[in-house]
């Protein structure tokens, strides 16, 4: 079984900052891509950042340039840091990794529980 905590969400000003994290822990063998979504209330979930294992990115056009992800392979954890923080980011986030067990089972995506980022003056 593999648990995914994220962390980092809250309140916070237009134009500031937050840095959400999101560690897994359980039966790990790798570790493939790594995500970050969002879902606003009344909006589907849609991708904000990836990762690949190797360090590759992609980012929503409306996240480029105020975003970065960034991944710690030896602690299994994957970071958003989020900068120019703007009213239309709020939404609840959700991290997705896509693990594989072992090294017979095919990899499979795990979610994170959600943090919430309101972004309000």
């Amino acid at each position: 079984q593999v648990q995914l905590v994220e962390s980092g969400g809250g309140l916070v000003q237009p134009g500031g900052s937050l840095r959400l994290s999101c560690a897994a822990s359980g039966s790990i063998w790798s570790i493939n891509d790594m995500g970050w979504y969002r879902q606003a209330p009344g909006k589907e979930r849609e991708l904000v950042a990836g990762i690949t294992r190797s360090g590759s990115t992609n980012y929503a056009d409306s996240v480029k340039g105020r975003f970065t992800i960034s991944r710690d392979n030896a602690k299994n954890t994957v970071f958003l840091q989020m900068n120019s923080l703007k009213p239309e980011d709020t939404a609840v986030y959700y991290c997705k990794l896509v693990v594989r067990i072992n090294r017979w089972w095919s990899p499979d995506d795990y979610w994170g529980q959600g943090t919430q980022v309101t972004v309000s003056s």
